[in-house]
């Protein structure tokens, strides 16, 4: 999907936006000249304290050109997470940024076309709705089952709501961040 080019670049965007965020100064402002980042696109910015999850937030659907949704959603990952407090200054030098840039949503029928390791879930049934990125289900080790479950109990559903009257979306991802640092306190 995106080239390496475009992925470091809009991985610099996320790191250079919290950094700037977080240590009071102005959020910078980029030149992009690649068409596909300015092509409207849905993403994630999902930050990892020493290999834990600190932050994850993103648009589902594409609203705004892609390196201004990165710009976006890093700084609601770093601040406005409500499982999390603001990411401080101090916690720079040991976060991980990882950027999931998706494909439109498909709404399917029949949950056994969901590919677990390729596809992400949107589940939705009324005023519920739950989401789970592709690589969710992998880092778990998850089987379709398990993780339809979990996208229902994070929609705030009961685990086997799946199999009733719900709406199930797919959509692939191109996933890619920062090398995993070395936290070793040797």
């Amino acid at each position: 999907m995106l080239k390496e080019y475009e992925k470091k670049l809009l991985l610099k965007i996320a790191r250079e936006t919290i950094e700037s965020h977080v240590s009071g100064k102005k959020v910078l402002s980029f030149e992009i000249s690649s068409p596909v980042l300015m092509e409207k696109r849905g993403a994630f910015v999902t930050i990892h304290k020493k290999g834990m999850l600190r932050g994850c937030i993103g648009y589902i659907e594409a609203f705004k050109p892609l390196h201004e949704t990165i710009i976006e959603m890093a700084l609601a990952a770093s601040t406005k997470d409500p499982r999390f407090s603001p990411l401080t200054s101090e916690e720079i030098k040991d976060i991980d940024i990882e950027i999931s840039v998706l494909t439109p949503l498909v709404k399917i029928d029949n949950p056994e076309e969901i590919k677990v390791g390729k596809h992400g879930i949107l589940l939705r049934k009324g005023f519920y709705s739950g989401l789970l990125l592709p690589q969710v289900a992998t880092e778990y080790g998850w089987d379709r089952i398990t993780f339809l479950e979990h996208t229902c109990q994070k929609a705030g559903l009961p685990k086997n709501a799946w199999k009733g009257d719900v709406e199930i979306y797919i959509f692939s991802a191109d996933v890619f961040g920062e090398k995993e640092r070395d936290y070793r306190t040797d």
